[in-house]
């Protein structure tokens, strides 16, 4: 993830600009979904993984660099539109990038970099800018090793492409972020609104499969099931402590800011788009077969997908001390478990136990 500067004496909003950026990652969210769907396997597992690790780092980069630099000029919004269109391209790449799109893929990622480096270098205050510096090897060279391995394919393009996520999710603990301030504000908003529309794409997953489907009573039934598995997901992450993720990173010594959210928004929040994902991924076959077995790969997708995105809560929560981590821990493990509903009984009864498991954790941390 890229660093952040800006003092914390004036707080501000995510911008209408920020908001329509977005809609770039509703389209990569939704792009990374249909690769699960086309190459249900292991290899389209890592494939969406690695990609995801590779995207969300830029793209949180940005979130990073919006919250240091005011889009109050022309020449910010142009560029910052510039970046969007890197990202619309990466996400075009997306289903045949490890088939043919890997250049187009490695080449806009390039661009993204480019455009988010000399951005902040140029446009943030001297300390921000200086600290930027010091990532700017990094970002380059792994987007060097994203373009290799989008050119070489194969097992190198993989090889490759691991080793840019390695590189990129590591190098915060090798850099000196002591020039950096996080407006703690528009930092929580700006991810809060990510997350949303990643679970936005729970509930699009929803309709697409329905839209094909004469409207009976089975297929209301299984619609109004997958719409609150993904309510759950809202509610788990949103429903409560609204102010205590802010108000964690408000009262953290300022120095110790820029890891602190590097674990909260960076690593943990990976795991919650993960599960996320693979949620959204399972509930595009529901509607078609809420009451039949579910295929072995969609029942883990929905019980994994529900455990990784508890966790990735968990330790988000345990990181900035906020309450109700612990019962996630046990949802999480206890969601694994609903595996076997779903292959033995019916994709309804895995997610009626699922939804069920959500609302009692979150009745039960309401109640403490």
């Amino acid at each position: 993830m890229s660093t952040v500067s800006g003092g914390p004496a004036t707080e501000r909003n995510v911008s209408s600009l920020e908001l329509f950026f977005d809609l770039v990652f509703v389209f990569t969210i939704t792009q990374l979904t249909n690769v699960l769907v086309h190459a249900l396997s292991w290899k389209g597992l890592l494939q969406v993984s690695l990609m995801l690790g590779l995207i969300f780092w830029m793209y949180g980069g940005y979130a990073w660099l919006t919250n240091s630099v005011a889009l109050d000029r022309i020449t910010r919004r142009l560029t910052l539109l510039g970046g969007m269109g890197g990202f619309f391209v990466v996400a075009l790449a997306i289903p045949g990038a490890f088939a043919g799109s890997g250049t187009a893929f490695g080449l806009a990622y390039i661009a993204v970099v480019l455009i988010h480096m000399g951005m902040f270098a140029r446009s943030s205050p001297l300390g921000a800018a200086r600290a930027i510096l010091g990532l700017l090897p990094f970002n380059f060279s792994t987007a060097l090793l994203v373009l290799a391995g989008g050119l070489l394919g194969g097992t190198v393009q993989y090889a490759l492409w691991a080793a840019a996520f390695v590189l990129e999710w590591v190098s915060p603990k090798l850099i000196d972020d002591s020039g950096f301030v996080i407006e703690a504000t528009h930092f929580v908003e700006r991810h809060g609104l990510v997350v949303l529309v990643a679970i936005g794409e729970s509930v699009v997953a929803v309709g697409i499969g329905a839209s094909r489907l004469d409207v009976s009573v089975e297929l209301v039934a299984a619609a109004i099931l997958g719409l609150a598995m993904s309510a759950c997901l809202w509610w788990s992450y949103f429903g409560f402590d609204d102010e205590s993720a802010r108000e964690a990173i408000a009262a953290a010594p300022v120095e110790r800011r820029p890891q602190l959210v590097i674990d909260a928004y960076g690593y943990w929040h990976l795991l919650i788009l993960i599960g996320i994902i693979a949620i959204a991924f399972a509930l595009k076959t529901v509607a078609a077969q809420a009451f039949s077995v579910l295929p072995q790969a969609q029942a883990i997708a929905l019980g994994a997908g529900a455990s990784v995105f508890l966790l990735g809560e968990a330790l988000f929560r345990r990181t900035l001390r906020i309450e109700g981590a612990a019962p996630r821990v046990l949802a999480s493990m206890l969601a694994l478990a609903t595996i076997p509903l779903g292959t033995e009984a019916s994709a309804a009864t895995q997610l009626v136990v699922l939804v069920a498991l959500f609302v009692a954790m979150l009745a039960y941390s309401d109640r403490s």
